[in-house]
Formats: C-alpha cells, sequence, structure tokens
C-alpha cells in the first residue's frame, strides 16, 4: 500500500474507533535504564515535545483522526493547554493561513523561540497554499511573530512537512531545514529572513523509505494491515531529522528502513546548487535500529527510538550504538528533544497500535506518555 493510501485509511479508521475502547491492554511497565515519566496524556495521541531554556514544555497533536480540540499545547501542572491560545489552534479551512490546521512537530530553536510545523493536511487528506507553515512564537510575549507559507511548488498537495531543525548562524537570519515525509520524500530549505523556500534530494534513494522494510514490533511482523484485506509493507520515507553539533552535517533517516545517512548543510543552503551536487555529499553511514524522530546533543552524539525494542539508543560520534533506557511502555517513541536542563525528552504514543495495522481495530490503550532521561549534555544551538 502506497503511503497515501494508508494515510487516507489511517484517517477513516481512527474517526470511526476513536470513541471506543482499546481492543488489548498494554503490557505492565518494567523498565530498564533511568528515565521518567514527566506527563500521560489521556486524550489525544501526541507527536512532538520541545522544551525552552526557562523550561516550558510543548507538545502538540496532529489531527490524524481523534478528537483534537488544539493541535499545540503548553503543559502547565501536568496539563497541556492550548497555545498559544484556543483561537488559532482551531481548525479552520476558511482560513488556512490564519489557523493551526494539524501541527506534525514543535521545535525550540538556538534563540529560545518556539517554532511551530503545520502539515496542513488534517486527515492526510492534502495541502492547500496557506496550510503548510512554519510559525514562530516569542515566548516572551506569547504572540506570533513570524509566519512562512511554504508553496506549492516547494510543499505540493501530498507532501507532508514532518520535523525541522534550525542553524540561526546562515544567511541574515538563520536557515531551517525540514523532512518530507510525503510525496516524492526529501529535505525542504528555509531562509528564516527571506521566507524563500526549495527542496533537497526530493527522490533520492536516501529518502526514501526501503520497499522490503518488514521490521517486527511487540511480536509480530509490523505491516498494513487493512480489513478484509492483504497485509501489505508500510512505507514511510524521510522522517527522522538532526544537525551536527558543529552545523556541517544534516542527518536524516527514513521511516521504513534501519539506515542512517547525512548530507552537507553548505550544499543544502545554497540555493543555486545542483541536484547533482547535493547529491554528491550525501554519506552513507550504516546501520541504525528503526527509528521515527532522531535528535543530536552538543557533545556530537545522535539519538533515536528503536522501536522494535522499546528502547532509546545514542549513536558516539565514533559511530558505536548503546542503548539508555528500555521498558515496554516506551512504546513507539516518537519525537526526541534535548533540553537545557541536560535530559533527553521523548514522546510514546503507541502509533505502531493504530487501527491500520490491526484489519481495523484500535489497539491503543491510553495513557501516551512523555518521558525524560538524564544524557549530560545539551542541545546543539547554532547561534
Amino acid at each position: 500500500m502506497k503511503r497515501r493510501t494508508f494515510l487516507t485509511a489511517t484517517t477513516a479508521s481512527l474517526a470511526a474507533t476513536q470513541l471506543a475502547a482499546p481492543a488489548s491492554a498494554s503490557p505492565s511497565g518494567s523498565t530498564a535504564g533511568r528515565y521518567e515519566v514527566v506527563a500521560r496524556f489521556w486524550g489525544a495521541m501526541p507527536t512532538g515535545v520541545t522544551v525552552s531554556r526557562r523550561g516550558r514544555t510543548f507538545v502538540n497533536f496532529p489531527r490524524w483522526g481523534d478528537d483534537v480540540p488544539f493541535t499545540v499545547a503548553e503543559l502547565r501542572g501536568g496539563k497541556p493547554v492550548a497555545y498559544p491560545d484556543a483561537e488559532v489552534n482551531r481548525e479552520d479551512a476558511s482560513d488556512l493561513a490564519g489557523h493551526f490546521q494539524s501541527v506534525q512537530s514543535v521545535v525550540i530553536d538556538g534563540a529560545d523561540r518556539l517554532w511551530i510545523l503545520d502539515t496542513g493536511s488534517p486527515g492526510f487528506a492534502g495541502s492547500s497554499y496557506g496550510g503548510p507553515k512554519l510559525v514562530a512564537v516569542d515566548l516572551r510575549t506569547d504572540r506570533i511573530v513570524r509566519k512562512i507559507l511554504f508553496p506549492p511548488e516547494v510543499v505540493p498537495a501530498n507532501s507532508y512537512p514532518n520535523d525541522v531543525r534550525f542553524d540561526l548562524r546562515r544567511g541574515a537570519e538563520g536557515m531551517a531545514f525540514i523532512t518530507d515525509s510525503g510525496g516524492s520524500n526529501g529535505i525542504i530549505v528555509v531562509d528564516l529572513a527571506t521566507g524563500r523556500s526549495w527542496r533537497r534530494l526530493t527522490g533520492h534513494p536516501s529518502a526514501l523509505p526501503d520497499k522490503q522494510f518488514l521490521p517486527v514490533i511487540e511480536g509480530e511482523p509490523f505491516m498494513v494491515r487493512p480489513a478484509g484485506g492483504e497485509p501489505t509493507y508500510y512505507e514511510t520515507g524521510s522522517d527522522g531529522i538532526a544537525l551536527s553539533a558543529d552545523g556541517t552535517r544534516l542527518y536524516y533517516c527514513p521511516l521504513s528502513s534501519r539506515r542512517l545517512h547525512s548530507v552537507s548543510t553548505d550544499a543544502l543552503a545554497d540555493p543555486d546548487a545542483t541536484d547533482a551536487e547535493v547529491a554528491g555529499t550525501v554519506e552513507d553511514l550504516g546501520f541504525k535500529p528503526m527509528a521515527d524522530g532522531l535528535e543530536s546533543d552538543d557533545r556530537g552524539r545522535l539519538y533515536g527510538g528503536d522501536l522494535e525494542h522499546n528502547a532509546i539508543w545514542r549513536r558516539s560520534p565514533n559511530g558505536t550504538y548503546r542503548t539508555l533506557a528500555q521498558g515496554r511502555d516506551l512504546l513507539w517513541v516518537d519525537t526526541l528533544s534535548v533540553a537545557s536542563d541536560r535530559h533527553l525528552y521523548a514522546i510514546a504514543n503507541q502509533l505502531n497500535r493504530l487501527s491500520p495495522f490491526h484489519e481495523g481495530k484500535d489497539l491503543r490503550r491510553k495513557p501516551y506518555l512523555l518521558v525524560r532521561l538524564p544524557i549530560g549534555a545539551g542541545p546543539v544551538r547554532l547561534v
């Protein structure tokens, strides 16, 4: 099943099952490794998390079919509250640019601003101009201070802007790098000063899913399993993204893969570079566990979730891996974020239990979790 077909099936199945009780229970949360639960979510399924220098924590809930009253929230007293306000979080097809339609990622940049990445595609139905956008919020005033809309030639209707990282040293005001996990897959580059954006590595093998990829999660092959239909491979391309500590390399990975790649940020950031010149800087960094999001720290190390083993790993600069935490409640580690408190934060959202993977049965069992663990390092701040 192609990604677009799967996403449509996801939306329809979620809408039909979101009010039903889960069909099976989660195993008890035995753990190995030092991590703590920061928050539990009893409503919509979260995907993203980020933490400001002062410890303010933000999360997001994409509109995939759950009841999502607000798609961006700040945690206050452990509870999500619409951020920056309820009105901008209201889905409004008549004012795509003026409202958050379906946010996939939230990220604090090196200047301690909150950036919100809106896919513009509730229910994976496709986007129109004004929906896909990158929005900045000044945390001192809690007001939106910048809004960058993506033109259709950069973010076509079948694109899915997934996650974003920032290098504020580039150009007049910095640049953003975004993975596109829909459409043809690839990397989107944004000049924050001008708002101009362009695509790189579109359709490049390093950004595409492994078509024969068959992971095993919770003891069974992870495949798209429609009710009454034949199971098919799960195919999702460029997803995880992270910047090296010195900002010279951008790490990225397809979700349906166990390979890690990097590319020169100088090449990505040059709007005049040819596709061949950018592709010539791609490096295959070899095996990594199946991971959704990626993250990096100021000591040059990478982090990701091991979705097949309910774990979180760290990759050292020499290419060696270490499991930092493992537990049955770390089910589908999605976004990871290194904070100023020298902890790694991670969302565990049970995505693999969604109904399209289980013949129409939604097996998720709330709560979804936000966890953190100490790592003895801080975030990458390129300012």
